[in-house]
């Protein structure tokens, strides 16, 4: 498997759009939101592979500065779809079917990406396939998880290229776009944690972190092994093998925001007395610490504890809409590429692909399907409460259990 912890961030706009109408805005909580992903990639078996913090409002800057088209039309001009001939069907259901995005975003990110995906060629082997044929590959493995085989006979290439293509579009998102996953600044998160507050009641939340697995399969032979891997959108990478607990101990996030580097400490808020730093939310295998806190245990009916819990099940019942969207990649649905590297790759280019399709207002990728508590493989019945708590933690929690909306 490959495990991945995810931290799930609010846009930190008025209004959160809902799919089936792009423009209304989403009055509470208990409907589904959309969540921007922010992850690192690293591989524990090798080096890590630190990703600068960059934030909301850059991203956005940048990405609409090379973005002349209106996200809302679904046309195109043309030009670079018609480059892709007879391996798509020229109908707008053809994109969202085999690319998870309409025609006007694939040909908004042809555009960006056209310069790095024409530079390099196999070794001793240049392809004459244009930037859209290139991406026009990659996407259709990530989107569906087809077979080399069927790729190769969509778009009239060896499966070689294909394999080229697939590895060359993750490397390019993943080295020139993962600022798509970047944290935001301090600063930066004031509105984010101004959205959270505005939906929950809690002030100074910044995110919700949660972990999910993705089996990976080995071929070896004629049998079939699983295997598994650990990764953390926030951080991918790590051995299925390892707790949600071990994973976040384990990661750049743990270590950036016990040091301060992320999540500001002396950005407190005072609530009934006790002040209160920026924090997250956690659900699963985790401790109860100032930064991340977990629901309560064995709540009395009616209480404000019970209240907190409530709130805290309905974000993260919200988030899981996001790792579900993730997870519908078809890519990640059943991996089973022989390099690890590769397969954290395809969870890093998958993750920014999600946060580009939002910038967009494009939600072709996005699951709408009804999620509940079952849905979460990271639940846990009883959060990790005793020896591995910070005592101040509880006050925190306690003091902010009165201010959780009903």
């Amino acid at each position: 498997q490959i495990l991945t912890l995810l931290l799930l961030l609010f846009p930190p706009s008025n209004t959160i759009a809902n799919p089936a109408s792009p423009t209304s805005p989403s009055p509470d909580f208990h409907e589904p939101l959309f969540h921007l992903l922010r992850h690192f990639l690293s591989i524990t078996d090798t080096a890590a592979a630190a990703i600068s913090f960059l934030s909301i409002s850059k991203k956005r800057k940048r990405a609409h500065s090379q973005e002349p088209d209106d996200p809302g039309n679904d046309t195109g001009s043309g030009s670079r779809l018609d480059r892709l001939g007879s391996a798509v069907p020229r109908n707008p259901d053809s994109f969202k079917l085999l690319f998870r995005m309409k025609a006007s975003t694939f040909e908004w990110l042809c555009g960006l990406l056209e310069p790095l995906l024409e530079c390099r060629d196999p070794a001793g082997s240049p392809l004459s396939l244009t930037a859209s044929t290139r991406l026009g590959i990659g996407l259709f493995r990530l989107s569906t998880g087809a077979k080399y085989a069927e790729i190769s006979t969509r778009f009239g290439v060896s499966e070689a290229d294909s394999r080229f293509c697939v590895k060359h579009l993750c490397r390019v998102l993943c080295t020139n776009y993962r600022f798509w996953v970047g944290f935001p600044s301090h600063a930066e998160l004031d509105p984010v944690s101004t959205r959270f507050e505005t939906l929950t009641g809690l002030p100074n939340c910044c995110g919700i972190i949660s972990c999910t697995r993705f089996t990976l399969e080995k071929s070896n032979g004629s049998d079939s092994i699983t295997d598994s891997i650990a990764a953390q959108v926030v951080v991918a990478g790590f051995h299925g093998n390892k707790t949600d607990l071990q994973i976040l101990k384990s990661s750049t996030l743990y270590k950036d925001i016990e040091k301060g580097a992320i999540l500001d400490s002396n950005e407190q808020i005072d609530v009934n007395e006790v002040k209160v730093p920026q924090f997250l939310l956690g659900n699963g295998d985790y401790p109860l610490l100032s930064w991340l806190l977990v629901p309560f245990r064995d709540p009395r009916s009616g209480s404000a504890e019970e209240n907190f819990n409530n709130v805290h099940r309905s974000m993260s019942l919200s988030s899981l809409k996001a790792v579900a969207s993730l997870r519908s990649w078809g890519v990640l649905s059943r991996l089973v590429e022989t390099d690890r590297k590769v397969v954290v790759a395809c969870i890093g280019a998958c993750s920014i692909l999600h946060n580009m399709l939002i910038a967009r207002e494009d939600y072709s990728a996005f699951c709408d399907d009804e999620l509940d508590d079952n849905a979460s493989d990271n639940r846990s019945k009883s959060s990790l409460e005793g020896d591995l708590s910070d005592e101040k933690a509880f006050v925190i929690r306690k003091a902010l259990a009165c201010r959780a909306k009903n």
